[in-house]
């Protein structure tokens, strides 16, 4: 499982007000679709070895998506979080994807749930691994990296591009020892994060995320964090598709009292608390959320909470129209 299997397809999309959005498909060409959301920062290959493996196994169609300003993403603001759903649904038309699944990892997290908001007609289901929550609103709610972060918001906004750039530039410099600064990342990090990030096949597919996904440009951690803390043009209320939150009661970055706070908004919602693990446990669970995700369907019935649970350590272990073909591979 220590292999790193390569994109079947990658490629740009045009999407609109002549953009492109990068994208990159794993698994059966023509199964079930799952788009998935990376978190922030990331990039379309931002999909962790045993979830490429599942989805080749039990014919699933994953499509890990760039952000705008990054990896071969053209660089742009949404006017809120629901408006990205326009371009979601000009990606699916042209992937051939009539309904599909999505997946949000931490900043991919309101993404997702605002898919389930502005396209009930054509999503299922949505899984969200230690997702971000509101900030304003009525949804909102204090503490963690993104609410601190938010007393920056109004330099972001008049310095985005600046930052950006010298982002990149920073960026470029580290490359050649990549490896090396995921480790000192890795060293600081709670214990469940260090033991997900020492595993070979996870720290593979973190520098191979970031050499491809940096190569253009570094501004979507910039936008996402102006979307975070502002209203996001849709409540919880208003995702009406059944949604699995996926949390690390160790939770460093986004608390996991966020978590529960959002799946008691949320209409049809599932909270399951993955004992002892830290902001990117999900990740380690990739296998569980797929297989939940798969057997998600609309109409449930009343939210539940998942008992809390330690989770057994796991070993190491298209369409009518063709996208164009990515320079970066």
């Amino acid at each position: 499982m220590g292999d790193l299997t390569r994109p079947q397809l990658e490629g740009t999309i045009a999407v609109r007000n002549g953009r492109r959005l990068g994208f990159a498909e794993f698994g059966d060409p023509h199964g079930q679709a799952i788009v998935w959301m990376h978190g922030t920062p990331g990039a379309r290959r931002q999909i962790p070895v045993e979830a490429r493996a599942l989805a080749s196994r039990k014919g699933l169609r994953i499509i890990g998506v760039d952000r705008p300003g990054i990896g071969s993403s053209t660089p742009h603001l949404y006017e809120s979080m629901l408006d990205w759903t326009g371009d979601l649904r000009l990606v699916a038309d042209i992937l051939g994807i009539d309904q599909m699944r999505l997946i949000g990892l931490s900043g991919g997290g309101p993404y997702a749930l605002a898919a389930g908001a502005g396209m009930p007609d054509r999503v299922i289901a949505v899984a969200v691994m230690g997702g971000v929550a509101p900030t304003v609103g009525p949804d909102a709610v204090d503490g963690g990296v993104v609410a601190f972060a938010a007393h920056f918001a109004p330099l972001i906004s008049v310095a985005r591009v600046p930052i950006g750039v010298a982002l990149t530039a920073g960026i470029r410099l580290t490359k050649p020892v990549a490896g090396r600064v995921l480790d000192l990342y890795a060293a600081v990090q709670p214990a469940g994060d260090k033991r997900l990030l020492a595993r070979p096949e996870f720290r593979a597919m973190f520098v191979d995320d970031l050499l491809n996904g940096s190569r253009k440009q570094i501004t979507a951690p910039l936008s996402d964090l102006l979307l975070f803390t502002r209203h996001w043009g849709f409540e919880a209320a208003d995702v009406t598709v059944p949604v699995h939150w996926w949390h690390g009661d160790g939770d460093h970055i986004v608390p996991h009292r966020h978590g529960e706070h959002m799946v008691r908004l949320l209409p049809d919602a599932t909270l399951t608390t993955i004992a002892g693990e830290s902001h990117l446990a999900g990740l380690g669970a990739a296998e569980e959320v797929l297989t939940t995700l798969m057997g998600m369907r609309s109409g449930r019935g009343p939210r539940s909470v998942a008992p809390l649970r330690r989770p057994a350590r796991r070993r190491p272990t298209a369409g009518p129209r063709r996208p164009t073909a990515d320079p970066d591979g």
